[in-house]
This record gives C-alpha cells, sequence and structure tokens, in this order.
C-alpha cells in the first residue's frame, strides 16, 4: 500500500510540475504578444535599393519619427478622450521621396509633411487598425516640387498626384468607399487651398476638385467671407514656421529684449507693380507701403532677401503682414513667436484656431485702404495700448499654438488642429454606426 501511495504522489508532483510549466509558458508567450502589439514598430513604406533617393528619405522619415522611441509615450490626451486616427501607408512617390530634398520639410508649405510626422508620433491617437479610426489621413506631398526657374512650389501636378492616391486607397480599402472620403483628411498648406493655384482668379475658375469635396481639408487658406477655394469641410491652419528656427533666434535674443526697430517688413514690394493677368502682387499694397514709408525712419523696409531677418523681427515692435497673392502669411507665424506685434493688412483674412490665439489682443488689422495711415495708427498704438498687447503677445502659449513640433506637445499647433477634428466626430463613420445602434 504504501509503494503504491508514494507512485500516486510521484504521478500527481509530476501532474503539478507539467501543469505549471504549460502555465508559466501561456503567461510567457501571452505577455510577449502583448508587447509586441502595443510597441508594434510605425509602419513605413518599403523602401527601396539602398542608397537611392527614396532609401535616404525613409530614413530621415523614420529618423525623425522614431529618435525618441525610448523615451516614455505621450498618452492619448483626455481632451480628445479616444479620437483615433488611421493613417496609410501610401508607396513612397507620394511622400517620403519628396523628402530628399531638405527644403520639403522646413519651408512656408511644409505643414503637410509636420502633420504627417506629428501624428505618426501620437501613438495613443494613431490607429493601426481602420475599423476602429475615426478618421483616415492621407498623406500626400504636393508643395515640394520646386521650380528650376524660380524655387517656388509648382503645384501643378497636385491634382493628379492627390486623385492617384485616392484611387489607390479606394481600390485597396473600404474606408473611401463607404462614406466618399467624409471622414477623410487632406492638408492642403498653399496659396488657394485644395484649389491649388497660386493666382486667385484661376484657383477660383479651377475650383476644388470634385474628389476632395467631400472631406476634411486642412488649409492655411481662409477667408470671412464665401469663397469656393473653402467650399469644403476644411480647418484653416497656420504656415509651417521651424520651431528650432525660433528658439535659435530666441536664445541670442530674449522675447523681452531691446526692440529698436518700430515698424519693420522685409520682402517684396514692387516699385513698379507688374501687371499679370489683370491682377497685381498684393493689390499694390506692398508698393503703397514702399512708396510712402521708404526713408521714413520710423520704418525699416527691406526689399532683399536676408537669411537672419529672424533677427531683425526679434528686434522688432511692429511687424507688418500685407497680403502677397493670398491673404495669409508666414509672417503672422514669425511675428507671433518673435514677440513682434503683427499689423495684419489682409481685408477679410481667417486666422488660425481663434479658440486658442485671441488675435484680437496681440494683434491690429488696417484696412488695406488705410495703408496710407500706417504712420499715424501705429503712433496712436505705441502711445496708449502697446504694453497691454505685448503682455497678451508674450504669453509662450500663444506661440506655442502656432508651431508645429515633430512630437507633438500640448496646446502646440497639431493639438489645435486635433481639437479642431474632435469637434467634427459627426463624421466619423464609426462613431455613426455606434450612435445609430
Amino acid at each position: 500500500m504504501r509503494t503504491l501511495h508514494k507512485g500516486r504522489q510521484s504521478e500527481k508532483s509530476l501532474f503539478f510540475k507539467y501543469y505549471k510549466w504549460v502555465l508559466w509558458f501561456s503567461f510567457t508567450l501571452y505577455f510577449l504578444t502583448s508587447f509586441f502589439i502595443t510597441n508594434k514598430p510605425l509602419p513605413l513604406s518599403k523602401t527601396r535599393v539602398s542608397g537611392s533617393k527614396s532609401s535616404l528619405a525613409s530614413r530621415v522619415l523614420f529618423e525623425s519619427v522614431n529618435k525618441t522611441r525610448h523615451k516614455s509615450k505621450p498618452k492619448n490626451p483626455a481632451a480628445f478622450k479616444d479620437l483615433k486616427i488611421f493613417i496609410y501607408e501610401l508607396p513612397s512617390e507620394y511622400n517620403e521621396d519628396w523628402l530628399s530634398n531638405k527644403r520639403c520639410s522646413n519651408h512656408l508649405f511644409a505643414s503637410e509633411v509636420a502633420i504627417h510626422r506629428a501624428l505618426m508620433n501620437t501613438y495613443d491617437l494613431r490607429t493601426f487598425d481602420p475599423y476602429e479610426a475615426d478618421f483616415f489621413f492621407v498623406p500626400v506631398y504636393v508643395s515640394c516640387n520646386f521650380s528650376t526657374v524660380n524655387g517656388f512650389p509648382a503645384i501643378g501636378h497636385a491634382r493628379s498626384l492627390i486623385s492617384s492616391a485616392i484611387q489607390l486607397i479606394s481600390s485597396n480599402y473600404p474606408f473611401w468607399n463607404r462614406t466618399q472620403g467624409s471622414d477623410h483628411i487632406f492638408v492642403a498648406s498653399h496659396d488657394y487651398g485644395a484649389c491649388f493655384h497660386a493666382m486667385e482668379d484661376r484657383a477660383i475658375d479651377d475650383g476644388i476638385p470634385d474628389f476632395m469635396k467631400n472631406s476634411i481639408i486642412l488649409q492655411t487658406f481662409g477667408v470671412n467671407y464665401k469663397h469656393p477655394c473653402q467650399d469644403v469641410e476644411h480647418v484653416v491652419i497656420p504656415p509651417y514656421i521651424p520651431p528650432e528656427s525660433v528658439r535659435n533666434t530666441l536664445e541670442k535674443s530674449p522675447l523681452t529684449g531691446n526692440r529698436d526697430i518700430m515698424v519693420f517688413f522685409r520682402g517684396k514690394m514692387e516699385v513698379h507693380p507688374k501687371n499679370v493677368s489683370g491682377k497685381f502682387y498684393g493689390k499694390k499694397v506692398r508698393t503703397e507701403i514702399w512708396r510712402r514709408y521708404n526713408g521714413d525712419q520710423r520704418f525699416y523696409l527691406q526689399r532683399q532677401r536676408f537669411a537672419g531677418y529672424q533677427s531683425e523681427i526679434v528686434r522688432s515692435v511692429f511687424c507688418l503682414c500685407p497680403l502677397g497673392w493670398a491673404p495669409w502669411s508666414p509672417r503672422l507665424v514669425e511675428s507671433v513667436a518673435l514677440g513682434c506685434v503683427p499689423v495684419i493688412i489682409a481685408d477679410g483674412i481667417q486666422l488660425p484656431f481663434p479658440s486658442a490665439v485671441k488675435w484680437s489682443e496681440i494683434s491690429f488689422t488696417v484696412a488695406e485702404r488705410d495703408v496710407g495711415k500706417l504712420g499715424r495708427i501705429l503712433e496712436h498704438v505705441a502711445k496708449t495700448n502697446l504694453s497691454t498687447i505685448q503682455k497678451n503677445l508674450w504669453d509662450p502659449a500663444v506661440s506655442k499654438a502656432l508651431l508645429f513640433n515633430d512630437h507633438m506637445q500640448e496646446g502646440d499647433a497639431t493639438w489645435q488642429v486635433l481639437e479642431s477634428l474632435y469637434k467634427k466626430l459627426d463624421r466619423s463613420y464609426k462613431r455613426s454606426r455606434v450612435s445609430s445602434q
């Protein structure tokens, strides 16, 4: 009997050892699987032959996106609750290939690159499962085709490139077709947004392509009256200014330092404005500024390019922000970021993120017809409420709201974009399905 009892004990012990081993193996497999799912590497389009432009561009984007990979991941901000965005992985000719030209990621239209990078880095907002997405981001870079003649972006290819991307995603995924793109997001950071032309009359004639009319457009163009180039669901965003250039300037010259220039403008001011198809650049406003105030000691006006012009902005009290071909200008962001009071001369302009940036408290607007009165207007402001305007302007949260970072920060420009998108959740197919059940 003892022998039989010992045999059963031995069998029982062996069974428990085997059971514990199976249990340990199962838990280990579970945790490893969970780890690799939650830490899935950011997928990029496949790189081609090593050393090619495509692989170089892919590496540039990948390194930018992953350089702080080992730091703690930012959590899904409470402000956006469970907002989820799916980013399409398009072939590299739609985005990464363009990054072989370094200008692509740092010129005034580069918000299309900056927003893509920031969304890729916003781990808890980004989803790899398209079925749980509220919105779908289509990363097509159309502003990096720089002209060999004048160096400006040529966007004649924009319509065909975006159309091709839509054809690709609608053929390979069901998500575009189920809503006709109403929950899809594009960036159009050019003069007249998704009309894709620098001249207003041509932009209006061409209009927004039919294939984009149902989608959400993040665009720099905006006016407070009806206009064909904003006749689409849209969010007005700021033009791109590299945040590192602002930081470098402020390290040398602090925001509250000496400002020995009263009124500053550097840029294109035609002495004899050219008639381009019945239109004049900036509606001759810049020409009028030059004619009236060149030589006026209160005004520091320069017509030539200068790489270090930010060092002039940070020394200035007022910075003129007149319209060009379009109402908006990168000077709006640079002036705010460097503490120079923006003087906005662009009738009817719609400014970005008004809930975060109280424009009426940090800037003032002069009608295009009143340019001849600029001197008197600025003298009056300087004697009355300048200190109040500067105090509001120098609040760090103000400039932060207009700058895009590779890694989104609370309150920055990408954050403002997401807040705007959160207000458009009625366009989410996923949400509408849940609410109808």
